[in-house]
Order: C-alpha cells, then sequence, then structure tokens
C-alpha cells in the first residue's frame, strides 16, 4: 500500500505555495495525499509565527495531530520552526524540525518513518540562509488562481519584524526559472497568477526588478496577473503604469502603512512618512482609476498613546482606499519593539482593533456602493453544492453568481448588483456589447 501524507500550512500566500512544492516532492515519490484531519503515515506542519497567537495555535495543532495520530511521522518547519526550533522539538511526539532552508530539501533529513525517541532538528542561523526554494500553488482540484513564490527574505529592519530572523536576508528566483514556473502554472489551466514574495517588491535578480518580472510575465498567455503585498516605497511609477495600461494585471493593490502616525512610524523604522504614503495613494487613484486598495496596520504598538492611536485612525480615514488588514501588536521574542517602553494595555489594543475593523467595513462598503451597477470581469471559482460560485473582479471585490455551472472556473462579463451582509456582491452576467456600454458609462462618471 501506498504511504500517506497529510499537510497543513498556517500564515501567509508564500507559505502555501511552498507547502505545495513540499506536497509535490512527496507524490513524486509515490505518497498517496490525504486531506489534514485525516490518518496518515506522515503529517507536515508548515508554521507562522507573526504573533504569540500563531505560535500557541502551531503547538495545538501538533499536539492534537499526535494526539489522534500518535503513529504519524511528524515534521515541522516554516517561521516558527526557524524562530524557535528547541519549543518545537520539546514536544513529545514530533520527529523532525526543519528551518527556513531545510525545508525544500526535506528528503535529504528522513533517514525511516520510524518514530523517533528524540527530535531532529536541522536550521541554518538567519546569517546562513541562501536558498530560495522554487515554490507555486498547484491545487489539482482547481485551476482559478495560483501563487507563484518569486521572492524570499527581507533586508528591512523594522523594529516589531520577526522576519529577517525566520526567513533570512533578500533574495530572489532568476527571472528565466520565475518566468518558466509561471509557464507550468498556465500549462496546467490556472487563469490567474499572484505572485508574491516575504518583500515582492524588492525583487533583484541579474539586474532586474519588479517591473522587468512583470512585463515579461505579461507576455505569455495568461489571463490575470496579481501582486501581492508591495511595500509603499517600492511601489515605483513604472509599475503604476504597467497595471494601468495593461488589462491583463489586475487592478488591485495591497500595500502596508502599519501606523499614520509619524512619530510610531519611526519608531516602527518604516522607510515613509504619512505624507509620501498619502501621495502614493492619491497617484494610485489618478493613475488606476477604478483601482482596489488594501492597508496593512498594526495598532497597540508600544508608545501608541491615545492621541497618536488617533492620529493614525483619522488618517486612514481620510485615504481614499478599499479595505484593512487590522493586526493587534504582539511581543516578538528578539525584536527591538519588545524592549521598547510605553506598552500599551492589552484591552486597549483590542478595543482599538475592533475601532479599525469597523473603519475598514465603511471603507469597504462605500467601494462597493460605488460599483454597483457597473460591468466587471470576474474570475468565478469552484461551483458550491447550489450551484453558485463566487469570484474576484480585477479590482478585489468578492462577487457571487447564482446558476454558475457553465462559468466555473471562467472569467464572465458581469453587471455588479448590491453586496449582501457578507460583504459578496450579488451580479448577473451580460453581453459583450453591454459590458462595453457599461464600462464606458463608468469611465466618463
Amino acid at each position: 500500500m501506498k504511504k500517506t501524507v497529510s499537510l497543513h500550512t498556517l500564515g501567509c500566500k508564500l507559505n502555501y505555495s511552498e507547502t505545495s512544492t513540499i506536497a509535490g516532492q512527496f507524490g513524486t515519490r509515490g505518497f498517496e495525499i490525504v486531506d489534514h484531519g485525516t490518518p496518515s503515515d506522515v503529517f507536515v506542519l508548515n508554521t507562522c509565527s507573526v504573533t504569540e497567537n500563531a505560535d500557541r495555535e502551531c503547538r495545538q495543532i501538533i499536539r492534537g495531530v499526535i494526539r489522534r495520530n500518535p503513529d504519524a511521522y511528524v515534521i515541522v518547519t516554516g517561521c516558527y520552526a526557524q524562530l524557535q526550533p528547541g519549543e518545537i522539538a520539546g514536544i513529545e511526539g514530533v520527529d523532525l524540525v526543519l528551518g527556513a532552508d531545510e525545508k525544500f530539501r526535506l528528503f535529504d533529513y528522513i533517514e525511516s518513518l520510524e518514530k523517533k525517541e528524540v527530535s531532529c532538528v536541522f536550521r541554518n542561523p538567519p546569517e546562513n540562509i541562501q536558498g530560495i526554494g522554487e515554490a507555486f500553488s498547484a491545487d489539482s482540484d482547481s485551476r482559478t488562481r495560483a501563487f507563484l513564490k518569486i521572492q524570499d527574505g527581507c533586508d528591512y529592519k523594522c523594529s516589531f519584524c520577526t522576519i529577517p530572523l525566520a526567513r533570512g536576508r533578500s533574495r530572489s528566483l532568476p527571472i528565466k526559472n520565475v518566468i518558466s514556473n509561471a509557464q507550468k502554472l498556465i500549462d496546467a489551466g490556472y487563469k490567474e497568477i499572484v505572485l508574491t514574495g516575504v518583500n515582492t517588491g524588492d525583487y533583484s535578480s541579474e539586474g532586474n526588478n519588479l517591473a522587468d518580472v512583470l512585463s515579461e510575465i505579461s507576455l505569455l498567455d495568461i489571463s490575470r496577473i496579481r501582486v501581492s503585498s508591495v511595500e509603499p516605497n517600492l511601489l515605483t511609477d513604472e509599475i503604476l503604469e504597467l497595471v494601468a495600461s495593461n488589462p491583463k494585471f489586475c487592478r488591485h493593490f495591497h500595500i502596508p502603512l502599519q501606523s499614520g502616525d509619524d512619530e510610531v512610524l519611526g519608531m516602527m523604522r518604516r522607510r515613509y512618512k504619512s505624507g509620501f504614503y498619502s501621495d502614493l495613494i492619491r497617484k494610485i487613484n489618478e493613475t488606476v482609476p477604478d483601482a482596489g486598495i488594501g492597508v496593512d496596520v498594526i495598532t497597540g504598538f508600544p508608545g501608541e498613546d491615545e492621541e497618536k492611536f488617533l492620529n493614525s485612525y483619522r488618517f486612514i480615514e481620510s485615504l481614499d482606499i478599499s479595505y484593512l488588514h487590522v493586526f493587534t501588536y504582539s511581543e516578538r521574542r528578539n525584536t527591538d519593539a519588545a524592549m521598547m517602553p510605553g506598552k500599551v494595555d492589552i484591552n486597549k489594543r483590542r478595543k482599538r482593533n475592533e475601532m479599525l475593523r469597523g473603519l475598514s467595513q465603511m471603507k469597504k462598503s462605500g467601494f462597493y456602493a460605488r460599483h454597483s451597477g457597473t460591468a466587471a470581469e470576474v474570475l468565478f471559482e469552484s461551483l458550491k453544492d447550489d450551484g453558485s460560485a463566487e469570484g474576484y473582479t480585477s479590482n478585489y471585490i468578492r462577487v457571487m453568481l447564482r446558476d454558475a455551472g457553465e462559468y466555473e472556473n471562467r472569467i464572465a462579463k458581469v453587471r455588479l448588483g448590491e453586496a449582501d451582509s457578507g460583504g459578496v456582491m450579488d451580479c448577473s452576467v451580460i453581453s459583450s456589447a453591454k459590458y462595453e456600454e457599461a464600462s464606458n458609462s463608468y469611465i466618463k462618471a
């Protein structure tokens, strides 16, 4: 009988693409891949360590798997494994702990699948991490959207962040490898490729930058190209012009802010001030008028008193953006921020988080309302049991189509309706002529 393996991922889309590649390594060696929660001979957890809650969730999942499936050979990798391998190795039943440089050479460290008395740990220190590990998601059950890793690591030294310790210095996949991997995804039938990395905008290889990657990949026969989060100081005019001029590029940007107060930004060691950020948002809206813009923000950072929080809130309120990703500050070991004075009470952090989430909902509702009645192209995903399907517009509006049978994993021209209580817009399919008419009306407006 085939050996079985189950895999589980926590954290960012980059982690998901990496887990997919690890799964592929098992597949080529004859393993049957089964769903997480199903008893298996091997279990692999790709971890996150962005907050203390993420660390706690990792430990809970590991213990749960060992309790339910005590004979499974347990492998733990990812950011938490790189940062705190001893904590994971101390959990009885863990067999193998692999750091960032080792995760893609997993089979180099497996002598047998017999349970061990003591965990084996293989982990390069962050300053020695060199490999990038080619990774892209390739879910056999869907051909809608794939995540393609083009960059890893980070050279920035934000005072709250452990990523340089977890993933090492910034390094990029050669452009020929990026294009080769993108072509594999296209050949597999994917309609949209999302370029991802730890600091995607910092892509640099053999004289090529992110704009060069975008130009090259746009020459391929792919319907959509979306770029994951890009630091504000790295979102160049050239990138904006490419998105504005080529319909293959999704009109969607995700740009970390973290705080709208300049003093807090300084303490965070971010590479811009609020004025630069607001000018960038204005430029995006002028260059790509219907763009969806997402913003990361952290609340409860040390030294963020009530005045600084309100400065940040009002600043974000003034921005013409679409939604927020709100994070409550979490102290991380071996970061400068963890040692800073002015810690914010956890209850205040949570209250501020709720306020920002409410602001995000207001921004999202306003953005959706502006697009009600307009035309859009939507890439629909797999059908639900009731025959409906959901998907995203180019500018990242979540849309639902009833009776979507013929549009599964296809792009359709639609007219957007109203959003429901869950923040999903209803829509109806329209002809190409009606689409052009509605599109022109929106542009003129």
